[in-house]
């Protein structure tokens, strides 16, 4: 067998089942999305203090894990076949793009799973509550709002995961618009969306008010873009080589 020909037989098998997983990883994403504003109403948001964080975990470990944002660490691994699935779908139409695209976003994700998290509170938790002595009692507490101000939203990794995840999938989305692959109401729409929230991220840590005022407009528009996408993903899968060309 040549070889264009062991490529396209190739593709042939293992396209449809990553463009299927991709698909899947973003209507996975549309579930956190919602279970997301779901907790945010219901359970509050994340404390605010180490003693805060402590007092919820002691309580109702479930309670306290879901508002550390114990949702976002099981989310944000789907983030690697969907940007995957995309990347392989778009290389064809502008593979520097497509391809810059996933190693950023892979890069960022790594990132901010690397930084603490709500899992790391739960030790410090224990020890707080079964601490003897005011001093014990306060180096744990230290401890704990370390982790906060160091954790997949505030630390320095989280940061430049953000503006890489972020800086990825603009270019996978300028990437959409060159081509017919998706619509160019997907790619307009998360251009627009993780446009404003790579805004967001830039300059939250300076002006957190308007970062706040970027994300609450950003925020609606993913659950929409993934269903896009996801549906985009799914519909490929039935159809994969329409979609890719492979070398000739």
């Amino acid at each position: 067998m040549s070889s264009p020909a062991l490529c396209q037989d190739r593709a042939e098998k293992l396209v449809p089942g990553l463009y299927r997983i991709g698909g899947v990883a973003a209507f996975g994403l549309i579930a956190y999305c919602l279970a997301t504003i779901l907790q945010m109403t219901l359970l509050g948001g994340q404390p605010a203090t180490a003693a805060e964080a402590f007092a919820l975990l002691d309580a109702n470990r479930i309670v306290g894990l879901l508002r550390l944002d114990l949702l976002a660490v099981l989310a944000l691994p789907l983030y690697y076949p969907l940007f995957l699935a995309l990347s392989t779908a778009l290389w064809r139409v502008d593979g520097v793009k497509a391809v810059l695209s996933g190693l950023f976003v892979f890069a960022g994700v790594t990132l901010v799973l690397a930084t603490p998290m709500a899992l790391s509170m739960v030790p410090l938790s224990s020890k707080y509550a079964a601490a003897t002595t005011e001093a014990a009692r306060s180096r744990f507490l230290a401890a704990g709002e370390a982790i906060l101000a160091t954790d997949m939203w505030h630390g320095t990794g989280a940061l430049l995961g953000g503006l890489l995840v972020q800086t990825g999938a603009v270019l996978i989305c300028i990437a959409m618009l060159r081509g017919s692959v998706f619509s160019k109401l997907t790619g307009w729409l998360g251009l627009v969306m993780h446009g404003l929230d790579l805004v967001h991220v830039v300059f939250s840590p300076f002006l957190p008010a308007a970062g706040a005022i970027l994300l609450a407009i950003a925020g609606p528009l993913y659950p929409v873009w993934f269903f896009l996408v996801g549906r985009r993903l799914l519909q490929m899968a039935r159809s994969p080589l329409r979609t890719l060309e492979l070398p000739s």
